[in-house]
């Protein structure tokens, strides 16, 4: 499959992902544990069919120490039993978070309790920002048919 667009070869989309990019960063750099965010990431990607996505967020994972058996349970993290209740309650909110046009309330107020029991107001924002990030990157790479399998750990940051 050959991308739709090239982002990099085109000047507006180079300006305005470079600011993208630099978002990614500045959540990268966040009080929101790494492990959760590339957990948040690939499970916000999984809902999305983003493969271009999944592709990324598993290599990083792994190649930040993640197991194999968590990365293969976040497709399935309601019933594993591999996840901490703070990953979990993030999960939760990226699932709602994600699904917006599924559910009448978007994210409910049980959710955002659940998640505001495990992560401080710091945390809090930068996964919501997270869970809004993601969703746009995933668009954009299914809009453009983006490519996976090629990803190598590092290659964005």
């Amino acid at each position: 499959m050959a991308a739709r667009l090239n982002y990099f070869a085109d000047p507006t989309a180079g300006k305005a992902l470079k600011h993208f990019m630099s978002a990614g960063k500045t959540l990268k750099d966040s009080p929101l544990p790494a492990a959760t965010q590339e957990l948040v990431a690939l499970r916000v990607s999984q809902i999305n069919g983003c493969a271009a996505c999944i592709d990324m967020h598993t290599k990083e994972a792994a190649a930040a120490g993640e197991t194999s058996v968590r990365l293969n349970l976040v497709a399935a993290w309601q019933e594993a039993t591999v996840f901490t209740e703070a990953e979990r309650a993030a999960l939760k909110l990226a699932e709602e978070g994600t699904r917006v046009a599924d559910a009448a309330v978007g994210v409910s107020d049980e959710v955002w309790a659940y998640a505001a029991q495990h992560y401080d107001e710091g945390q809090i924002t930068a996964l919501v920002i997270l869970v809004s990030f993601m969703n746009a990157v995933n668009r954009l790479n299914i809009i453009t048919q983006q490519p996976a399998g090629d990803y190598v750990p590092g290659q964005f940051h």
